[in-house]
C-alpha cells in the first residue's frame, strides 16, 4: 500500500457502545475484524462465500428514523463498509445476567440445535426478524424464507422452523431488549466527515461519489461486497483502495414515476426485488429464490448489474421487462464539474463475459423498469441444484401480452446459457405477431434452443441446459393454458397442509 493513503479508522456500534479499530486494511473482512480483532469467537466461519450462513451478523441502520434490522454474511461482508452502523452478533443479544434473548430461548427449547456449528448463524436469522416483527415472532412459511440463507448439516431445519414459530410467543427478558431510541442517538452520533484519499472511500452524495470515482478510476467498486468478497475469500484479491456506493443517498431510493420505476444501485437486492413484486406479485417466489435472505440484505441490483455475471438472476428478468440503466460521470466544466449521464437497454450494456461498455470514470447508478402493461402474462424460471441458497444453471424470464390469440407483445431473457446475460432477439421474432399455439411453441423452442450455445461446467453440461432452455419455454405455454400444478412452488407439503 502506497504511503500516501489514508487508512480511515473503522467505528460501529456493538452493544450500544462506539467500537473503533484503526489501521483496518480496505479490504479486510468483517468476520476477520469480529473473530480475530474483537475475538468474538461466537460468530462462525464456515464456507467463506456467504453460502452456510455461520457467519451470519445483523446489521442496524437508521431508517426513516427507525431501526432497521438486517442479517447478513460476515464473512464476505467488507469491514469497512458497516461504519456508521450497530453490529450484533450471537454474543450481543443475551443480557448481561445471562438471560436469553426469544431467539436463543426458543432454539433451545425446541431441541433446534445439533453439532452447534451452525447455531449461531441461525440465531441471528432468528434475532433480525424478531426485531423487525416488533417482538411478534414469525410464521412458518416467513421462517422458511427468512432462513433461506442458513444451511444446517445436521438436517435440523424442523425444530429450527419450530423454534421460528415459538419465540413470538416467549418472553422478552428486559436486559435483552435493544434500546433503539438509545441507539438511534448513538448512531447519529457516530457520523464522521468522509476522507478524500483514504484507502476505503464511502462518500455519501451522488455527487460527491462520481468525483471520487473520475478521481481513481482504477479504486475496485463496491456496492454489498456479495461478489467481491468471494474476491478476497475465495481468491484471495488484495485491494489498494475501494471505493463504496452505498452511502451515496440519492442511490439509496426506489422512485416512482407513471412509466417506470428508478431503483438506485445502493438499494438492496431485498428492498428492489420487494419494489418489482409490489409491481407484479407473481415474482415473489422467484424473488425469494435469489440467494439466500443475508445476501440479498447485502447485494444490490445495481451491483448485480454491473458486476454482469452470465448467471446473475437479476439481469434475465429486467431484460424481459425492457430494463434500462443509467450510466453516470464527473464532467470537468468551466464552472468546476456537474453531473453527465447516458442511458441504454440493459442488454447493451455487456460486450463479453464481465465486460461491458462502462468508461474507466463511469459508474452504473439507477436501473429504470417499466410498469406493467395492460394484460401481460409475466414469468420468471430458475433451474438450480438447490431449490434454495443456490446459483442458477439456467434462468428465463418472458414478458408477453397476447390479443385476439395472436402474440402483440414478447420479451425474453435468458441467463446460464451464453457468456453474458442476453435477451433471445431470435426466438421473440420467432413469437411475434404468430397466433399463440402449440405450433408457434414448438417451433419457437426450436428456434431458442438453436439460439444459445451453453457450456458444461460444475452447475449443469451443455446437453442439460439446451434442453432446460427449451422446456421452460414448454412450461411457459402450459401454464398460459391454465396448467398451474408443474411448478414446484404451486405444490404444498403433506406438513404444511396438516
Amino acid at each position: 500500500m502506497t504511503s500516501e493513503i489514508v487508512s480511515r479508522p473503522l467505528t460501529f456500534l456493538r452493544r450500544g457502545q462506539p467500537v473503533t479499530l484503526r489501521n483496518v486494511p480496505p479490504d479486510r473482512t468483517l468476520l476477520e475484524v469480529l473473530r480475530e480483532d474483537l475475538h468474538l469467537s461466537a460468530t462462525k466461519e464456515g464456507c467463506g462465500e456467504g453460502d452456510c450462513g455461520a457467519c451470519t451478523v445483523v446489521l442496524g441502520e437508521a431508517v426513516g428514523g427507525r431501526l432497521s434490522y438486517r442479517a447478513v454474511n460476515s464473512c464476505i461482508r467488507l469491514a469497512h463498509s458497516v461504519s456508521g452502523m450497530a453490529v450484533f452478533t450471537a454474543e450481543d443479544i443475551g443480557s448481561d445476567a445471562g438471560e436469553l434473548h426469544p431467539a436463543q430461548e426458543a432454539m433451545l427449547q425446541c431441541h433446534a440445535s445439533q453439532c452447534g456449528f451452525c447455531t449461531p448463524g441461525f440465531v441471528m436469522s432468528l434475532f433480525g426478524a424478531y426485531q423487525n416483527s416488533g417482538g411478534r415472532g414469525i410464521s412458518r412459511e416467513q421462517a422458511q424464507a427468512d432462513l433461506s440463507g442458513n444451511l444446517c448439516r445436521c438436517t435440523g431445519y424442523r425444530p429450527i422452523l419450530d423454534a421460528a414459530e415459538t419465540m413470538g410467543s416467549l418472553p422478552l427478558p428486559a436486559g435483552c431488549a435493544v434500546d433503539e431510541a438509545a441507539t438511534l442517538v448513538a448512531l447519529k452520533a457516530l457520523k464522521t466527515r468522509p476522507s478524500d484519499n483514504a484507502s476505503y472511500l464511502r462518500p455519501t452524495t451522488l455527487a460527491a461519489l462520481l468525483q471520487q470515482r473520475a478521481k481513481f478510476p482504477k479504486a475496485q467498486v463496491v456496492a454489498g461486497c456479495t461478489d467481491v468478497g468471494l474476491w478476497v475469500t475465495k481468491l484471495h484479491k488484495r485491494f489498494e483502495r475501494v471505493l463504496d456506493v452505498t452511502a451515496a443517498r440519492e442511490l439509496r431510493r426506489v422512485e416512482r414515476y407513471p412509466h417506470h420505476i428508478a431503483i438506485g444501485a445502493s438499494v438492496p437486492l431485498a428492498d428492489a426485488f420487494a419494489a418489482l413484486v409490489q409491481e407484479r406479485p407473481q415474482l415473489l417466489a422467484f424473488s425469494q429464490r435469489f440467494a439466500g435472505l443475508p445476501v440479498r440484505n447485502s447485494g444490490t441490483m445495481g451491483g448485480n448489474v454491473a458486476n454482469g455475471s452470465p448467471i446473475g438472476d437479476s439481469m434475465p428478468l429486467l431484460i424481459a421487462l425492457g430494463a434500462s440503466v443509467v450510466l453516470m460521470r464527473w464532467k470537468k466544466t468551466a464552472a468546476g464539474g456537474e453531473v453527465a449521464h447516458r442511458e441504454l437497454r440493459l442488454e447493451n450494456l455487456y460486450t463479453g463475459y464481465r465486460t461491458n461498455v462502462m468508461r474507466p470514470d463511469e459508474l452504473l447508478c439507477w436501473i429504470k423498469v417499466p410498469r406493467p402493461m395492460p394484460d401481460e402474462t409475466m414469468k420468471a424460471y430458475k433451474i438450480s441444484k438447490r431449490f434454495d441458497d443456490d446459483i442458477s444453471a439456467v434462468c428465463l424470464a418472458i414478458q408477453m401480452t397476447v390479443q385476439d390469440g395472436v402474440v402483440q407483445h414478447i420479451s425474453i431473457g435468458a441467463g446460464g446459457v451464453a457468456a453474458t446475460p442476453a435477451r433471445a432477439c431470435q426466438t421473440e421474432a420467432a413469437l411475434l405477431g404468430q397466433p399463440w399455439n402449440a405450433d408457434t411453441v414448438t417451433h419457437a423452442i426450436a428456434v431458442l434452443r438453436a439460439e444459445f450455445q451453453p457450456i458444461s461446467d460444475m452447475r449443469a453440461s451443455a446437453r442439460y441446459r439446451h434442453t432446460v432452455l427449451g422446456n421452460l419455454l414448454q412450461r411457459f405455454w402450459l401454464e398460459s393454458q391454465g396448467m398451474t400444478a408443474i411448478n414446484l412452488e404451486n405444490i404444498q407439503t403433506l406438513e404444511a397442509l396438516a
